[in-house]
């Protein structure tokens, strides 16, 4: 990798910015100083640093963080906070993404990355990667809710929904429910729940295939590195049937 690119990716500023501190001769690789921005080093053999700080760069970054309600499930946003705000620079320098999102209003797991590949298979229709959530319902819920979540229910649109597995916790005026989904339409759960009469008032995502939301370790808007074999464990996710 160019050595301008790789100082620009982990947050040294812009290539101009890049080039001008190349210029002072505080940049060094294996000893030797560095003033030409387009030779190419390996971050992984060589031992490359600025003022004597040694330069870690990863190429992939996974995140697994506990989203507040408040922020956006995108990178920018030029009214809003988005998820990104929530990071340390040098997590946000690796410029990862959302898979997939949840609502502004909806809190709990959420997994942010650059790795577009596993992004992608994540949230591919054919793979039914399921999600689970907790919410709380103002209404009764009852086994005929689950029958008709189990069967499909038709949204707003006219779309019928998959399978999806609910669970009561609790029924009354006011309801808490699991529900796990393999599919993830704009609004699902909470037009769901419209689509038989009732309104979701409060929504948290406590899983997403194998991973799961460990809220004592995890607060509220506070995020870590996934483990190796949380990533593996995303990679050979199976696909599921409700």
């Amino acid at each position: 990798m160019r050595i301008d690119k790789l100082l620009a990716n982990v947050g040294y500023g812009s290539r101009k910015d890049v080039k001008k501190m190349l210029k002072t001769g505080v940049v060094k690789a294996d000893g030797e100083v560095i003033k030409d921005p387009k030779i190419h080093v390996n971050p992984d053999e060589q031992h490359v640093t600025v003022n004597g700080e040694k330069i870690e760069y990863k190429e992939f970054v996974y995140l697994i963080m506990n989203k507040p309600a408040g922020y956006l499930s995108a990178t920018e946003d030029e009214l809003q906070e988005t998820v990104i705000d929530l990071l340390e620079m040098e997590d946000a320098v690796c410029q990862p993404f959302p898979v997939g999102r949840l609502d502004k209003d909806t809190e709990g797991l959420l997994l942010l990355t650059n790795d577009g590949q596993l992004s992608h298979q994540l949230l591919s229709p054919k793979k039914h990667v399921p999600k689970t959530y907790y919410a709380t319902i103002l209404g009764s819920v009852t086994e005929e809710d689950i029958e008709a979540f189990k069967k499909g229910v038709e949204l707003d649109d006219g779309y019928v929904t998959k399978p999806a597995d609910l669970e009561i916790l609790t029924s009354g005026n006011q309801s808490t429910i699991h529900i796990t989904i393999t599919e993830g339409k704009y609004h699902q759960v909470k037009r769901m729940f419209e689509s038989v009469g009732k309104k979701v008032t409060y929504l948290k995502r406590i899983s997403m295939g194998p991973i799961k939301l460990d809220e004592d370790e995890l607060k509220i808007g506070e995020y870590r590195e996934l483990t190796e074999d949380e990533i593996e464990l995303l990679r050979h996710a199976q696909p599921i049937e409700l």
